[in-house]
């Protein structure tokens, strides 16, 4: 099971970094603050249409909006590369969130998730992953005059980040823990041309 989403992670990275070049990426990022945190969000959809394929290659070239192009070879992991035609539309969205939150006690750790999927058979090819890595990490110094904090991590380093915003420092107090998550997806979909 981990092979094959090493292999959807490759996959869907090869596809979104061939689509990086034509981006007429539309980049979108929001914020939003908690009792005792944070989130930051950020999205970049890039849109292109298969302009040759070749079956037996695998070879594909996309066209962006602005009329710049790009080929690669669609490698095995595609699923349904026979469905896919000139003409169709090819999108993809790359969406990640970095989030904070300060909790009194708890202890140092922690984990990662990754998901995915794919389009049945049959189907145009579409994917999905998304990857969410959680670390938490306790706070042993605040330097209000800096402003600075010290946090140990889970393996037991040590770090010291100046504080951007010192008024959050208030209620924060050494021995709490900062829970930090750092999501990351991406979603490809082929859609036939719009008649």
């Amino acid at each position: 099971m981990k092979n094959s989403s090493v292999m959807m992670v490759a996959a869907a990275l090869s596809a979104m970094l061939a689509l990086a070049p034509l981006a007429q990426a539309q980049t979108a990022t929001t914020a939003a603050a908690t009792a005792k945190g944070k989130v930051a969000t950020a999205s970049t959809t890039v849109t292109a249409t298969v302009t040759q394929i070749d079956q037996k290659t695998r070879q594909i070239t996309l066209k962006a909006q602005d009329g710049r192009e790009v080929s690669f070879v669609a490698s095995d992991e595609v699923k349904n590369f026979a469905q896919m035609k000139v003409g169709d539309v090819v999108t993809a969205t790359y969406t990640e969130a970095l989030a904070y939150e300060v909790k009194k006690g708890g202890t140092a750790g922690a984990s990662q998730t990754i998901a995915g999927g794919t389009a049945k058979a049959g189907a145009k090819p579409a994917a999905a992953l998304g990857q969410q890595t959680t670390v938490t990490v306790t706070i042993t110094a605040i330097d209000p005059a800096a402003p600075s904090v010290t946090f140990r991590g889970p393996a037991g380093n040590t770090r010291t980040v100046k504080v951007l915003h010192p008024e959050r420092l208030k209620d924060v107090s050494v021995g709490d823990t900062v829970e930090i998550t750092y999501t990351e997806a991406i979603a490809i979909k082929v859609e036939s041309a719009k008649k």
